[in-house]
């Protein structure tokens, strides 16, 4: 171990959680003071619009066990992970949980101990799920078509709670995408990997930061960002328009010359306009999901932008990180 470095980092990104704030940091100072190993924590504030970041301020500066990362505004989760993850000192593996508590910290000695024997990602397994039943099955609904979708495997019941360990954290901050999906990014670095279940508790305190217009947004990046099968799909479906104006063309000349029937009215041709129509505009919306990727990609902009750090005590001015 190097010289006043800890073997882990515990990284928690924080947004508008006061409510939960002192029974984290209550039961943060409990793992770290009854693990045998030498752990230090980092919280990012994403912006938080209440006292969250009067507390992470109060707490590094009093306890040289917390570092506080406060970034310029809401960035959103994952890029609130991608902060901490620049920020981590750690030589051997960094935890990454949220900061309500419904990822238990005194897992930690649980996940460490799956990392001594090689494995690189330990990441956690919901056996019970305290997320209401239609979140809950979207979820589902969402690693059963991105498995299908993509090479990239994500186990089902799983989120970004996993322990990392230094070599797929520095990996990770050598990525540049702008739309990140972390859960799947540390699915595809590879290594040996390992899953361990745990019941998922309630959360007691705030509300979910991430309700289903969240939830849809990330898994529509995760989807673009590892997927090329909507492209393929948008093509399947131009053949299939083509194929079927070339039968329905058949249908009507047949008639037309063989049983000297006259198609009247519109309904056919309504019918025509609607679905190719709709086949062009589902076209273009998937080829736009790409686009605009490719957008904000080449722009080059920091992905967030730090404000100010506090390690050891000790205030460190803001710097943008690219």
């Amino acid at each position: 171990m190097e010289k006043n470095k800890p073997q882990v980092n515990l990284l928690i990104p924080l947004y508008n959680e006061e409510e939960v704030y002192d029974k984290l940091i209550e039961r943060l100072t409990n793992v770290i003071e009854k693990t045998t190993l030498d752990v230090s924590v980092i919280l990012v504030d994403d912006g938080s619009k209440d006292k969250t970041p009067f507390f992470m301020r109060e707490t590094a500066l009093k306890d040289e066990r917390f570092s506080a990362v406060f970034l310029s505004r809401n960035f959103g989760h994952q890029l609130a992970l991608t902060a901490g993850l620049t920020c981590i000192n750690a030589t051997e593996a960094v935890l990454i949980l949220d900061g309500d508590l419904q990822d238990p910290p005194e897992l930690l000695d649980k996940f460490y101990a799956y990392y001594k024997e090689g494995y690189d990602v330990v990441y956690a397994e919901r056996s019970s799920n305290a997320e209401k039943s239609f979140k809950r099955l979207t979820s589902r609904w969402f690693y059963q078509l991105f498995d299908r979708m993509t090479e990239t495997k994500i186990p089902l019941n799983t989120g970004d709670f996993a322990l990392i360990s230094r070599r797929v954290a520095d990996i990770l901050n050598q990525m540049p995408e702008e739309r990140r999906f972390i859960r799947g990014m540390r699915s595809w670095v590879g290594f040996k990997q390992k899953g361990i279940f745990f019941d998922r508790p309630q959360r007691e305190y705030g509300e979910t930061k991430y309700p289903l217009t969240k939830m849809l947004r990330l898994a529509l990046d995760g989807i673009f960002s590892f997927s090329e099968v909507p492209i393929k799909l948008i093509i399947n479906l131009g053949i299939l328009a083509v194929l079927s104006s070339f039968i329905f063309l058949t249908i009507t000349l047949y008639r037309k010359f063989y049983l000297d029937v006259v198609g009247e009215g519109f309904t056919a041709l309504i019918f025509a306009i609607t679905l190719f129509g709709g086949v062009q505009l589902i076209s273009i919306g998937v080829l736009g999901e790409y686009i605009v990727r490719i957008f904000f990609q080449v722009k080059k902009r920091p992905l967030f932008i730090i404000e100010s750090r506090i390690e050891k005590q000790k205030e460190i001015n803001g710097q943008e990180i690219l």
